[in-house]
């Protein structure tokens, strides 16, 4: 009889698929985001509020003040031909704000979304989202100045896509990975583009939102 030494390692298919995910979790990760939809890029910009002239009412006197513009380019090639348009495209924004300070120690994390809908399918530019940040909220989360620069205003801006419930897609101005899950989220200070100042303008431009 010839006795057969055993191995001293034994891996079943589902161990070895563990070990290979413990490993190698980036590249796996990373091919989940990796679909049709791609964030080209996030551009942040200060810029002034439109004078409107209204001649028929009381003058108020007033001056422009300065908003922060954050838009978003992005594209959508669906793998199906079939596919025209996509609907429900949520983007979400993650502005953390440069407040940090000795009686702040953690800067303000604001979150805020806009829901795309007739977003056509492999177009030769890209299509485009926006959000703004008041001149107030500005003052309120960056010291309490009034700012010039974004530098000034912003330490990061992380940008998702969600479609049909999972996200598809993401961008950070600096860095990479869901570095918003540390910080505490405050809603409800990001304004979407129908509800700025700069409503009646650029409409060709930026994509249809949602109407709630």
């Amino acid at each position: 009889m010839t006795y057969k030494k055993p191995l001293p390692f034994s891996f079943s298919g589902a161990k070895l698929f563990l070990l290979i995910a413990l490993l190698f979790p980036f590249p796996i990760v990373r091919a989940e985001l990796n679909t049709e939809f791609q964030i080209r890029k996030i551009s942040p910009s200060i810029i002034t509020t439109p004078t409107l002239n209204y001649v028929t009412g009381p003058v108020k006197p007033s001056r422009s003040k300065n908003w922060m513009e954050l838009e978003v380019a992005f594209e959508w090639r669906p793998l199906s031909s079939s596919e025209k348009f996509a609907d429900d495209v949520m983007v979400n924004y993650y502005v953390l704000m440069a407040d940090k300070s000795s009686n702040s120690p953690h800067p303000t994390l604001l979150t805020g979304q806009v829901t795309l809908i007739s977003i056509p399918a492999r177009t030769n530019s890209p299509k485009r989202t926006v959000m703004y940040l008041s001149h107030r909220t500005m003052q309120r989360f960056s010291g309490g100045k009034d700012h010039y620069s974004t530098q000034s205003v912003l330490n990061n801006v992380g940008v998702t896509i969600s479609y049909h419930g999972r996200v598809v897609a993401e961008k950070s101005l600096n860095g990479s990975g869901e570095w918003w899950k540390n910080y505490q989220p405050v809603s409800g200070y990001l304004v979407s583009k129908e509800m700025s100042p700069f409503a009646p303008l650029y409409c060709d431009y930026y994509e249809d939102i949602k109407k709630q």
